[in-house]
């Protein structure tokens, strides 16, 4: 019943130590056009965020988890926020590492996450929006039992262009 370790590989809170790797995520400007920050994150911001959050999505309305790797290193994150308590339902966000890419470290990482949210936190729907140029974010999703139910049209700043997303959803039966 431990949903959050499979194959050597497991999600588990963000720690201090992890400043570095965060701030590697967080501020690589390939990532902010799915992410949707302005800017990059100063070191304060994230040492303060680790500090202050009690990873709690009830509390926090967000969840962010960190996947380590079965060697004990950072092998990616995944978040979930936009948390409607009332409406059961949250979107997922997910970054693997360059390393451990196109090796199934993402499938396992969603499939740890799903478990979690249905499993433990009663979660009724998890969803995500993506860019559809982004082939293999839709086929991770769609492996992991998600389904497309809406298209977006210039829903995502694509530098001086706006760029299309499928939503896509997966809902707890």
């Amino acid at each position: 019943m431990d949903w959050l370790q499979k194959d050597g590989y497991r999600l588990r809170a963000p720690e201090p130590e992890d400043l570095g790797c965060m701030m590697q995520f967080e501020n690589t400007p390939s990532l902010w056009e799915v992410s949707s920050p302005s800017g990059p994150y100063s070191r304060f911001h994230l040492k303060q965020y680790l500090e202050t959050t009690q990873n709690d999505l009830y509390s926090d309305r967000q969840l962010r988890l960190m996947l380590e790797s079965p060697e004990g290193k950072v092998a990616g994150i995944v978040d979930l926020f936009h948390f409607d308590p009332f409406h059961s339902r949250a979107e997922v966000g997910i970054v693997i590492a360059d390393a451990y890419r196109c090796k199934g470290v993402g499938k396992l990482a969603l499939e740890m996450l799903t478990c979690h949210c249905f499993q433990y936190l009663g979660i009724h729907q998890l969803y995500a929006c993506i860019g559809t140029n982004n082939e293999a974010s839709r086929r991770l999703f769609h492996a992991c039992g998600f389904t497309e139910c809406a298209y977006l049209k210039g829903w995502m700043r694509q530098g001086s262009n706006f760029g299309d997303v499928v939503m896509v959803q997966r809902i707890n039966s």
